[in-house]
């Protein structure tokens, strides 16, 4: 019989196993607390460290009475970790499904999914620990999902840009992208005070991605950003949009661009421009559609432009209001050359100057920069603003084209007065106007009100700044004057004039230039002007390219600006409480003297 089943034999295999155990153990435990350290700290405290971002809000834009034109709406952002789902949780996907209204087939799909792994900056896999669910959830909403209790999913808070107004004063506001990237607009050019900066608290998180907030080493709270008040006023920037669509319906334009602005300041009250688009839905539009026609597009100013040349020889003295020229003559000599002058509408034979600005005569235009002289008439023509940016705050603007005389052909000196031979945008157009308004001064456009911190305090005030002076401010007294002429029954326009009211303006009638040459069926029809002439306290444009008229004919500035330009006139009349100017209006008729 054996001595017993445990031979030495086993006995010392077995101990051997378990020693070999141990040493396994041993060595495992050295690899781990001393070759492997440094390496395997990383990892966990990479796995347990985690940095929350806490986004900033973005500042608002306001109007000039603080009305809202663009916000930051709180949402929260629903996501799960594939790493520590339970399929005991799968109860209650149902649940989550009904709350997130979504189909639960489709959140079954989406809670199973195992994306692969990701390989981090250093080379290394890891999991990934994040898949998104939906967005766009409240916080009563967050709160029922976090009473499922299903480990693994959980929100992020964040801002989504909206427009509550949708396409009011579109091309101003510029828009915030998918991407949270300011595109145009305030929102890129002010995107400085606006973004404010995010903060993040940086601390450690247990396998169920709670924070330990005992091992929380650092907190920097977000920085709200600061918001930006306009000078825009919303009403009166709706009565402008109204007004082009209007136009639009009417004449179904290329495009179409109104300008409100107060002339003392230069602040911009109303700009809008048509076509025009939602900014809640920038994507579903073409960039052609959000370009800003008013700074990015020039045409010939045309007969709005004859402001310059008369302005310039009552500036210079070489004439007076009464001061008389032939215009019926098709040509004249200058320097010794014979040149010949654009016809007029109506056959005119002598016209005082008053009479050339109020027929909005070609031939006198032309006379009137020939006694200027190229040199001269140059100058003044860069002085009103042509040719150059007018530091529209919110950039991409052109500086339109206008050649120094060196560069001029023959006929230019004839052809520059009238308003051919010069590009512009319509806010160039629009400020130079603003020059005789204001009494004589060239303003920088002025957009943005003053910048307030998060508390409402204001950190910055914006102030007018006048760019340099361009008439005597006798000389603007009475361009208003002559002016005033235009919208009355002997001028070009009476459809703008507004009843009890001196409305001083000038019309456009523009050929456009198609194919290398001027047409005669394309225009581009204006009125620039502001009132009351004597007191101005608004002026306003109203541009329309290339509108078709419903029985044919010309698009004369007459016909399709003029009377928009009363029709907001007299909405702005009664917004703004503007009174009438009674008993101020000069005989400048009556005063001696002609042409020197």
């Amino acid at each position: 019989m054996s001595k017993g089943f445990a031979s030495n034999a086993r006995m010392t295999l077995l101990g051997l196993g378990v020693l070999s155990c141990f040493v396994c153990v041993a060595v495992r435990l050295v690899f781990l607390h001393v070759v492997d350290r440094d390496d395997l700290l990383k990892l966990i405290e990479k796995a347990r460290h985690q940095v929350v971002i806490e986004h900033a809000r973005r500042g608002v834009i306001l109007d000039t009475h603080g009305g809202l034109l663009a916000a930051s709406r709180p949402y929260i952002e629903l996501g799960f970790d594939p790493q520590v789902m339970r399929p005991e949780d799968e109860a209650n996907w149902p649940k989550l499904a009904s709350l997130l209204r979504l189909p639960e087939a489709q959140l079954a799909e989406t809670l199973r999914r195992r994306p692969p792994a990701v390989v981090d900056g250093d080379g290394r896999t890891r999991p990934v620990q994040y898949v998104k669910i939906c967005e766009g959830l409240d916080d009563k909403t967050y709160d029922q999902v976090q009473s499922l209790h299903i480990r693994g999913v959980y929100g992020t808070r964040n801002y989504r840009r909206v427009y509550p107004s949708g396409s009011l004063a579109a091309h101003v506001l510029g828009y915030i992208n998918k991407e949270e990237v300011p595109v145009t607009g305030v929102e890129r050019h002010f995107d400085l005070y606006l973004r404010g900066q995010d903060g993040w608290i940086e601390s450690e998180k247990d396998g169920a991605r709670r924070e330990l907030a005992q091992f929380r080493s650092r907190e920097v709270p977000a920085q709200d950003g600061y918001d930006v008040v306009l000078t825009i006023d919303s009403v009166i920037q709706h009565m402008i949009e109204e007004e082009l669509r209007h136009l639009a319906a009417q004449y179904s334009p290329n495009f179409a661009t109104i300008i409100v602005s107060d002339p003392a300041t230069g602040a911009i009250l109303g700009l809008a421009s048509h076509p025009t688009f939602d900014l809640n839905e920038f994507n579903k539009v073409s960039f052609e559609v959000q370009r800003n026609r008013a700074v990015t597009d020039v045409i010939e100013p045309g007969s709005t432009f004859k402001i310059v040349p008369a302005s310039a020889a009552l500036n210079e003295q070489l004439v007076t209001p009464v001061s008389s020229f032939d215009c019926g003559s098709p040509t004249v000599v200058y320097h010794g050359r014979t040149l010949r002058l654009s016809k007029d509408d109506h056959p005119f034979q002598t016209l005082t100057v008053a009479d050339i600005v109020a027929h909005s005569s070609n031939r006198g235009a032309a006379h009137l920069g020939l006694l200027l002289g190229e040199n001269r008439l140059y100058d003044y023509v860069r002085r009103f603003g042509f040719g150059q940016p007018t530091g529209f705050p919110l950039g991409g603007e052109v500086r339109g084209l206008l050649e120094p005389p060196s560069r001029w052909d023959g006929l230019t000196i004839t052809r520059l007065p009238m308003g051919h031979a010069v590009a512009a945008t319509p806010l160039q157009i629009h400020y130079a106007m603003s020059v005789i308004a204001n009494g004589g001064v060239l303003l920088r456009p002025q957009l943005v009100k003053e910048i307030r911190d998060p508390t409402g305090a204001v950190v910055r005030r914006m102030v007018p700044e006048i760019r340099h002076r361009v008439l005597a401010t006798s000389t603007a007294a009475t361009m208003a004057q002559l002016l005033a002429k235009v919208a009355s029954a002997e001028g070009t326009a009476p459809e703008a004039a507004i009843p009890n009211f001196e409305v001083a303006g000038k019309t456009g009638t523009t050929q456009k230039i198609i194919d290398g040459k001027y047409s005669s069926t394309r225009h581009v029809a204006s009125f620039i002007g502001f009132f009351p002439a004597s007191r101005p306290e608004v002026v306003l444009s109203v541009i329309v390219d290339d509108a078709k008229m419903p029985h044919g004919g010309i698009a004369y500035g007459k016909a399709v600006a003029a009377p928009a330009f009363k029709r907001i006139g007299e909405q702005l009349v009664q917004y703004l409480d503007i009174k009438p100017v009674s008993g101020v209006r000069r005989n400048y008729f009556a005063v001696e003297g002609g042409a020197r």
